[in-house]
């Protein structure tokens, strides 16, 4: 029994601990021609170069990327904050688009913020 409650602590503190998902607080969109673009605010906990947001996607609303903006570094004295993405091409009759966000250890949100075209 000691054995086995031993192993299970030991593998429990070997796993990798799992942070909440980075979370898109605020997109502004504005058009400029026929070309978009998006400033994100997103929170994420990074903890350094080991777990960070690393970056954020424009999606149609079929989920197809339409750019994606990279993040180079951890923000981990920079909570919330926001990046801009410009030079977007959205398809014609597209209205709605939907900005989901990465962390480098979690890969893409599930959660896809969606964000109305005006």
């Amino acid at each position: 029994m000691f054995k086995r409650s031993l192993f299970a602590s030991i593998l429990a503190l070997s796993a990798p601990a799992l942070a909440d998902p980075p979370v898109i607080q605020n997109a502004v969109v504005s058009r400029h021609g026929e070309l978009w673009r998006f400033d994100v605010t997103l929170r994420h906990n990074d903890t350094g170069w080991d777990h960070y947001a690393d970056a954020w996607r424009v999606v149609d609303p079929d989920g197809r990327p339409l750019g994606t903006r990279n993040l180079a570094h951890p923000h981990i004295k920079e909570q919330p904050f926001t990046r801009s993405l410009s030079g977007v091409r959205i398809p014609e009759g597209v209205t709605e688009v939907g900005i989901q966000a990465r962390d480098n250890v979690e890969g893409w949100a599930e959660h896809i913020k969606m964000v109305p075209l005006r």
